[in-house]
């Protein structure tokens, strides 16, 4: 049975320079009326984990949560998404340094406007500094990562560094622990302790 998932990957498939016909079959049956482009995969855990605790089934809302493989591709995802492909509408949650990609490509004469969320630095930064260093660091226990972490941190290019500034680095140090710290790190806030951007982007879903 195709899921929000099948068309996820129908929509990667064409923006690669694959055929779309399936795509826009798929976003028919499921009634996807919204899409969030993010960068990646970590940024997709962090808003379906939010999700989760909130109660909210996204793609029984038809919304559809798009990890793009980076903020290069925002252009390409857009015209497949948009009003120039499925007429979608468009919400963006994005990294500061990345805004200009979602500016160029996002045109502010779509109707409905597109609407892009920026973080500070990033989501996991964001997710930090919404925590508290010393309960992250408890998190990173608590997922079986004290050696690891304490390891990293004796390292000469993190001495004198802020906290935070260390957590997030050692959080992008291994394949997929940016994926399972997106998740956990939301699951860990206190009620209505999201981020703002993360905040912002649930208020106009």
């Amino acid at each position: 049975m195709a899921d929000m998932c099948t068309f996820r990957d129908e929509v990667a498939a064409w923006a690669g320079g694959g055929p779309g016909g399936r795509a826009a079959e798929l976003a028919g049956r499921l009634g996807v009326r919204t899409a969030v482009l993010v960068e990646g995969l970590s940024d997709l855990a962090a808003v379906e984990a939010l999700a989760a605790v909130r109660g909210r089934d996204l793609a029984a809302e038809g919304v559809c949560v798009m990890p793009m493989g980076g903020a290069m591709s925002v252009g390409r995802h857009a015209r497949i998404l948009g009003p120039p492909g499925l007429g979608l509408r468009l919400i963006g949650l994005c990294d500061e340094r990345e805004k200009p990609f979602f500016d160029r490509a996002l045109d502010p004469s779509w109707t409905p406007r597109p609407r892009v969320h920026v973080c500070t630095a990033d989501l996991e930064d964001e997710l930090i500094r919404a925590l508290g260093a010393a309960r992250v660091e408890g998190i990173v226990e608590a997922e079986d990562e004290l050696r690891a972490w304490r390891t990293f941190v004796r390292q000469p290019a993190q001495h004198g560094r802020p906290r935070e500034q260390q957590l997030r680095r050692f959080m992008g140090t291994k394949k997929g622990r940016k994926i399972r710290y997106g998740r956990v790190l939301v699951e860990a806030l206190a009620p209505g302790r999201a981020p703002a951007p993360l905040e912002d982007l649930f208020a106009g879903l």
